[in-house]
């Protein structure tokens, strides 16, 4: 997805479009984490969180609108993460 972002951002370009990813965490509320993650496997992923908490749909969100917004006029071919600081490496 990451390659796909900037691929389609470099070619609409220059018509005026702006591409843009958003790559989420752990998201509580979502209907994947609901069918598909314990109640252990949770704890367990946001004691690694830096900033100490799961996500939630607002923070999703907030990041697409952004996105969406006038402030957003100079951005393409980005991914932004909405994750609290997880980068495994």
């Amino acid at each position: 997805m990451l390659t796909f972002t900037r691929a389609l951002a470099n070619e609409l370009g220059p018509h005026g479009v702006r591409v843009n990813a958003l790559a989420p965490g752990f998201i509580v509320g979502s209907s994947f984490h609901a069918t598909h993650t314990t109640a252990e496997s949770a704890r367990a992923t946001v004691a690694g969180i830096p900033l100490g908490r799961a996500g939630n749909l607002d923070d999703v969100a907030r990041a697409a609108l952004f996105l969406a917004s006038e402030f957003d006029g100079f951005i393409t071919g980005a991914t932004i993460d909405v994750n609290g600081g997880v980068y495994a490496g």
